[in-house]
């Protein structure tokens, strides 16, 4: 038969070991503050079951009464640190008077013996409660910031909150409890808490996952970027371009006109505030789903998805609109840039990308031929001519 005290002993090493060895790594300096409240709900969840565990070997106010509530805690401390590694406050005050509401009945319930089954069926819904919420910010994470660990994390709480469930219906209904947590004819219980084990073994490391993977798209997203303008760089641009859906796209090649005029006139970092204003007033107009990106130099590309080429030249009005407004607010300009953008469209793209570059980079030229400081389209009847 299975000894529920030993699963309730080796489950609290295991969530106190493995929270000791994060707090070591938290304490390498290279985590943020979530990491620490998230290895001390282990440390303070292993605590409170070994505690638990020593139910008739430690005085009934620390095995029961303070071991209850640390475990209270502990769930606590872990929905705290959920919050905080996804960037939402922790909400402190709030979080310890709910706290103190659910582990009000234990408090009051754990002198009286024959309350061993309501104190069960108290404690494993709060428990339940604990690791929905657990799941839900898993949930949100995976869609706010596309971690496909966060689903991991939620597909890892959700067994323990239906064990945490069961065993307060099995609690309810008079299976277990009755005779005491290490009575006689708690064996159902048991089998819960064998089967709740290995997920608490990897409820502790799958923070690490997240953290392990965000640090991994951090990475990604700076490789993807320039540096001064924060859009897309010709890398990027690549990447994001190959994952486009089948679909109609027109790409727009910019060019600021006069840059290197500007830059001989004012300097080098009065080129660079122009290049910023131009990215922060273009990306105005744009979609979540266009590309935008820094070519090289004085030169950007964006790419519309399912845009004709009408909607593609209006855009572009308004983008050169805007950067005019822009440059308006900076004082002392002698050399004013303005645009030079070609369009180029497909029909059924996305196409090849460098193909639509050339036809674009055609139609650019096309305007800086005409006088520059406008829009040119990519027509192959003309081009041919």
């Amino acid at each position: 038969m299975l000894d529920l005290r030993t699963i309730y002993i080796v489950s609290a090493m295991t969530c106190s070991v493995l929270g000791i060895v994060q707090m070591i790594a938290y304490s390498s300096g290279r985590f943020e503050r979530w990491l620490f409240w998230w290895s001390a709900s282990g440390i303070v969840i292993g605590a409170g079951l070994f505690s638990v565990g020593l139910r008739n070997v430690l005085p009934d106010v620390v095995s029961v009464l303070i071991g209850n509530n640390l475990i209270l805690v502990g769930y606590l401390l872990l929905i705290v640190s959920v919050r905080l590694f996804g960037g939402r406050p922790a909400r402190w005050g709030l979080s310890w008077l709910i706290l103190a509401v659910l582990s009000a009945p234990l408090i009051l319930l754990w002198r009286d013996d024959a309350s061993t089954a309501p104190r069960i069926a108290i404690f494993s819904l709060v428990c339940a409660l604990g690791d929905l919420l657990v799941i839900l910010e898993g949930i949100r994470l995976a869609r706010q910031e596309r971690l496909r660990s966060a689903w991991l994390v939620a597909a890892i709480y959700m067994p323990t909150a239906a064990i945490f469930a069961a065993r307060a219906l099995l609690a309810v209904t008079g299976w277990i409890g009755e005779g005491g947590l290490f009575g006689p004819g708690n064996g159902a219980d048991a089998w819960l808490g064998l089967w709740a084990a290995p997920f608490l073994a990897l409820r502790s490391i799958v923070i690490n996952l997240m953290a392990a993977e965000r640090a991994g798209n951090k990475l990604t997203y700076l490789a993807d970027r320039d540096a001064l303008t924060g859009v897309l760089n010709r890398g990027g641009l690549m990447r994001s371009y190959a994952g486009l859906e089948p679909g109609p796209v027109a790409l727009m090649l910019i060019d600021v006109d006069r840059f290197k005029l500007l830059n001989d006139t004012h300097g080098h970092a009065v080129g660079d505030e122009v290049l910023r204003r131009f990215a922060s007033s273009a990306s105005l107009h744009l979609r979540s789903s266009d590309l935008f990106a820094r070519h090289g130099g004085d030169e950007f590309v964006i790419v519309l998805r399912g845009c004709p080429v009408e909607k593609a030249v209006e855009t572009a009005q308004k983008i050169r609109a805007a950067f005019a407004a822009s440059l308006a607010e900076m004082e002392g300009l002698v050399v004013q840039p303005t645009l030079s953008i070609g369009v180029a469209t497909e029909i059924c793209g996305p196409g090849d990308l460098e193909t639509l570059l050339q036809r674009a980079d055609l139609a650019l030229y096309a305007r800086k031929r005409n006088g520059r400081d406008g829009i040119d389209t990519f027509e192959e009847d003309r081009q041919a001519a």
